[in-house]
C-alpha cells in the first residue's frame, strides 16, 4: 500500500469539483493505492506526470516516489492533458 500524497497544486484542483465528486475520486484513489499499476496506465508524454487513473470522467494524474503515491493534477478528461 503506498501513501497517497496531494499537494497544493492537486488540492486546488480538487477544490474546484463539487463535494460528491470530491468523495468519489478520494475514495478511488484510496482503493487504487493498495496497487496502483493494476489500475493506472502509463502516460506517453510524461511532461505532466507517468501515470494516470480514469475515476469517470476524471483523470487523476500521479508518480510513484518510494513509497509515496504523489497526485500531481485532477481533472475533467478535455483539460487535463492540455499545458498548464
Amino acid at each position: 500500500m503506498y501513501n497517497v500524497v496531494i499537494p497544493d497544486r492537486a488540492s486546488k484542483d480538487l477544490e474546484k469539483i463539487d463535494k460528491k465528486t470530491q468523495k468519489i475520486i478520494l475514495l478511488k484513489i484510496k482503493e487504487y493505492s493498495s496497487n496502483p499499476f493494476r489500475y493506472s496506465t502509463k502516460l506517453s508524454d510524461t511532461r505532466i506526470g507517468d501515470y494516470r487513473f480514469r475515476i469517470g470522467k476524471y483523470r487523476v494524474i500521479f508518480d510513484i516516489d518510494g513509497e509515496n503515491l504523489v497526485v500531481l493534477r485532477i481533472g475533467l478528461r478535455k483539460n487535463i492533458y492540455k499545458k498548464v
